[in-house]
């Protein structure tokens, strides 16, 4: 049975994002020391999938801190019943170094 994970997007409804085949979870540090986005790689033999969760804000840098929630909620997704095929992902208590709340902006897979 697939699993996904229900992330919140500002500004929209959650979007649904597939648990299986999750070879990497990564927090990426475009130019610099800041992190504003979290990238989901997936694979099997014929190609690789990669899923982009852009970040309201940017992150300090080396905190990791979303990577890890979406990881735990991975975890989570996987050990419901069959009957709850999604795990709503909270990104409550998550802050930006300016102490606003963190945002998913967008989601992009390529």
């Amino acid at each position: 049975m697939q699993k996904f994970l229900s992330i919140p997007v500002a500004g929209s409804t959650p979007q649904l994002v597939a648990v299986s085949g999750i070879i990497l979870i990564e927090q990426l540090n475009p130019g610099g020391g800041t992190n504003s986005s979290i990238t989901i790689t997936y694979g099997n033999a014929a190609a690789q999938d990669v899923v982009t969760i852009t970040l309201g804000s940017e992150q300090a840098a080396n905190d990791v801190s979303v990577r890890d929630r979406i990881q735990e909620s991975v975890i989570d997704a996987l050990q419901l019943s069959w009957h709850k095929p999604s795990l709503a992902v909270s990104l409550l208590g998550l802050v930006t170094p300016a102490g606003a709340a963190v945002t998913v902006t967008g989601i992009a897979i390529a």
